[in-house]
């Protein structure tokens, strides 16, 4: 007997899913709170020019960022999280975005939120708009603290090998699948689905779409 394989619509969730970059609210966040000193902002905006311009080594700096974390309890990671998201991020979802989603949805495919953002930005965005099935990246955690280390990426090649093992598990064929990103540093999932849809996208990624004859959407 054959086995009928699911068809997925995974969305990137920066400048995507949603009308902000994660990255940039979390770290504003932080500052008010008195977490973060201007150093830092500073260091978050260099970062975020050269991610539009898909040159940062992102394995590097999340690898930093979670050494930064080392001994910080995850529970309270949790808490503030949840707070961040109320106040800043529930209104931030692209309304166009929604429409996706929802068309997906009555469609009956999976519907997926594949983002290099930590699980504990993706979930609440993803809880937010009704979609079950999160792909992130997560931090190791010990006793209740993190140790200062990734255990899982979900960017560049690494989200590609994390969506074929859902894949896998889920019945899924990705190259029957959808995914909508803005970002040329996710070229690796892009290519790997069947159907790639460029959403907002930055310089590099719309002259590819363009070559490839991807379907350009503006959602902001």
């Amino acid at each position: 007997m054959t086995i009928q394989l699911r068809t997925a619509a995974l969305f990137d969730m920066d400048n995507t899913l949603l009308r902000v970059d994660t990255g940039m609210s979390w770290t504003r966040f932080l500052y008010r709170r008195g977490e973060l000193g201007r150093r830092m902002i500073a260091k978050a905006v260099y970062w975020s020019t050269l991610y539009k311009l898909a040159v940062l080594d992102m394995e590097a700096v999340f690898t930093k960022l979670c050494l930064d974390l080392e001994g910080d309890s995850e529970a309270e990671m949790i808490a503030k999280c949840e707070v961040w998201y109320r106040e800043h991020i529930a209104p931030e979802v692209a309304p166009a975005a929604k429409v996706a989603v929802d068309y997906h949805r009555s469609r009956g495919h999976l519907v997926v939120l594949a983002t290099g953002s930590t699980c504990y930005a993706a979930r609440p965005v993803a809880r937010g708009v009704g979609i079950d099935h999160v792909l992130s990246s997560e931090l190791e955690v010990v006793g209740g603290a993190f140790t200062g280390k990734p255990s899982a990426l979900c960017f560049g090649h690494h989200k590609v090998a994390l969506a074929e093992r859902w894949a896998e598990h889920n019945g899924v064929d990705l190259s029957r699948s959808f995914f909508y990103s803005d970002s040329y540093n996710d070229l690796p999932m892009l290519q790997r689905v069947g159907t790639a849809i460029a959403v907002n996208p930055d310089t590099r990624l719309r002259r590819h779409a363009l070559r490839r004859g991807w379907a350009v959407q503006q959602w902001a």
